[in-house]
Parts: structure tokens; sequence; C-alpha cells
């Protein structure tokens, strides 16, 4: 992982970084196509959504790099295909059933648990993080940011890492953050955190909750949420990490050393975020 990058070739006005409108209207038209594309599922492609699922496992870095080609041929980052929202929120679902028919009281709360895993768990997350995103990447790592001051400090040598890999070309690239594409990386990074938090630990809660002050529970436990946070963190940095215009998006990757401090911590002081933490419980409330 190279931390260096030089400045483009093509400058970008700061504004229309995180949240402002671009000069020209093109970007007028790329949330509504998203729109228009959300109920046309012969046009989903499905096989593309299942290939990235299974890369954010393997080669979570495949994804992003992906997004070459596509900004090539559709002028725009970000993908208005909701095929992987959509497959996504179905394996949610399905899980739903699963948490609701082994621990919810009544069919009711199994709706209602369904509703907040896909609505507020996966959607309203999304949409939080991607909004934030949207109004505080282009600030902090974009042209004029405060990124670009660290780049300055190394006298300037950095490194373009798209170009210098050949997977970024400089004539004609995009350099505008769209809330798109802050969704698009937004839902990638959960998928992980959902094979951690929802179908790891429901296979594993038997184990997780065998005694709250056993340390091979909380180990585990501990674990399995710090590995589902560093997912999270590491896709999201490579999201960012893939836009040419933005400069030492690794500083993006420094919550995951505070989080394995808090591990380290928590299995001293016998802390287990199942146990005492219950963080299981925290899955259910609302429904």
């Amino acid at each position: 992982m190279n931390s260096h990058r030089s400045v483009p070739r093509q400058q970008t006005n700061p504004s229309n970084l995180g949240g402002m409108a671009p000069a020209s209207g093109s970007s007028s038209i790329r949330m509504p196509r998203f729109f228009k594309r959300m109920f046309k599922f012969p046009q989903m492609d499905f096989e593309m959504a299942i290939w990235e699922m299974t890369s954010l496992l393997i080669a979570p870095k495949k994804v992003f790099k992906s997004i070459y080609y596509h900004v090539q041929t559709k002028n725009t980052w970000h993908r208005p295909d909701p095929s992987f929202t959509y497959l996504l929120s179905f394996f949610l679902l399905l899980t739903a059933l699963a948490w609701g028919l082994a621990y919810a009281p009544s069919f009711g709360a199994i709706i209602r648990l369904s509703l907040l895993f896909i609505f507020i768990h996966f959607v309203g997350l999304s949409l939080l993080v991607s909004t934030i995103g949207y109004f505080a990447i282009g600030r902090l790592f974009g042209p004029g940011g405060v990124a670009v001051s660290l780049t300055a400090l190394r006298g300037g040598r950095g490194r373009r890492r798209g170009a210098a890999q050949g997977l970024f070309v400089q004539p004609g690239e995009k350099d505008q953050l769209e809330f798109g594409y802050c969704f698009d990386v937004s839902n990638r990074a959960f998928f992980p955190l959902y094979l951690h938090l929802y179908v790891a630990q429901f296979l594993l809660l038997p184990l997780l909750t065998r005694s709250p002050r056993n340390f091979l529970a909380t180990l585990l436990g501990n674990t399995l949420y710090l590995s589902a946070v560093t997912y999270y963190i590491y896709i999201t940095f490579l999201g960012y990490n893939a836009l040419p215009f933005l400069y030492n998006t690794e500083l993006l990757l420094l919550p995951i050393l505070a989080f394995a401090i808090l591990w380290f911590v928590s299995l001293i002081t016998g802390w287990g975020i199942v146990g005492q933490g219950r963080m299981v419980e925290g899955l259910f409330w609302g429904a």
C-alpha cells in the first residue's frame, strides 16, 4: 500500500467535491437514472452483484478497480444499478427470518425484525455513512483539503497510485465526488459486516453466550466484531482510494488501530462485547 500520491494534472474546484453541484448539468440526471432503474429487474445485473460479493471477500480491490471501465463508458463513477442493494436486502430478509424463528416471540416481531434489518441496519446505515462521506471526504481528501498539506510536507514527491498502475488514465478523468458512488461504497462495505454479525454470529451464538466470563467466548466474540469493523473500514478505504482525485486516503484506515487497541484492552479486562456489551440484544432493538 503506497501512501503517496501526486497532484493530478486536472485540478478541480474544491467546491465541486463533497456536496456541491458541478458546473455542468450532467450530474442532475445521475440519481434519477438510478431511480428509473429501481424496478426494472430484467435490466439489473445480478450476476455482477454476485461477483462483487464474492470478490469483496477474496480480492476486494478488484471490485473498485472495475470502476475504471465504468467511468470510461458511462461518464459516472456511480453504477445506477440497484442489483447489489436488492440482493443484499434479500439475504438480510432470509437472515431476519432465521433470527426471528429462533429468538423472536411472535410473527409480528419477525416482520418488524425483517424491516429493521433491511431499512434501518442496511439502508439507513448506508445512507448515513454515504451522506457523511459525500460532505466530508471531498473536503478532507480532495484538492485544498487537509490531506493535500500532507503531500506538500513530503515535498510533492508522491505519485498517483492509479496512474502508475495503469488503472486510471489522465485524459477525461472524472473528478467529481458523487453521492451515488458514496452509497455504492457504503453498500459494499456492509456486505462483510453482514456476514460477520448477521450470519457468523447467528451460527456461533451458542458459543458466544455460553458464559459471560468465559475467556474463549470473549475472545471469539470480540474478535468477530473487530474483524467486521476492520473489513467495513478497509473496504470503505478501497472505495475512496480508487478515486484518482483524492489524496492520502490511507488516513481512513486509522480507526482500525483504535479498534485494535480497544480489542486488546477488552481481552485484558475480560469485557465481552456480546456478553457484557449485549450487542445481540442491540440487533433486536426496535423490533
